[in-house]
């Protein structure tokens, strides 16, 4: 399983990401800061109610969210500032921080996470999935 940001999701609903298909759904996960964000920028309309019926259906990581992890969401941000990387989203050390919690990767497309990894023990996603048969 891995956990998909919305950075991902939004290259995805670009039409930049055509090696994914809906039937690759099945390996993802998602949580709560991960649909706020997809979700809110979603037109209305009947592919985007579509698509948002397929997310809303994944594995909801961390949920409810519980206030360690915004503890330890607020330990990243501080800990990447002492090593010089300023995160530019707070939502993005609370996904890192759940997806730490969970020990599952987590596929993105956001430089933050890349800073994150680097002092933290998340575990990044490579960039193209392989086909599950």
């Amino acid at each position: 399983m891995i956990l998909v940001d919305s950075s991902v999701w939004i290259e995805f609903l670009c039409g930049r990401m055509q090696h994914l298909q809906t039937g690759d759904f099945h390996q993802f996960a998602t949580c709560g800061p991960i649909l706020q964000e997809v979700l809110q920028g979603l037109r209305v309309g009947a592919a985007s109610a579509k698509f948002e019926e397929r997310i809303r259906s994944l594995p909801c990581l961390s949920d409810p969210l519980p206030v360690g992890l915004f503890l330890e969401a607020a330990e990243i941000y501080r800990e990447g500032r002492r090593k010089g990387h300023t995160i530019r989203s707070t939502a993005d050390c609370l996904i890192a921080a759940i997806a730490i919690e969970n020990a599952i990767p987590l596929w993105h497309k956001d430089r933050d996470f890349e800073a994150i990894a680097k002092y933290t023990p998340l575990r990044i996603s490579p960039r193209i999935l392989p086909r599950v048969q």
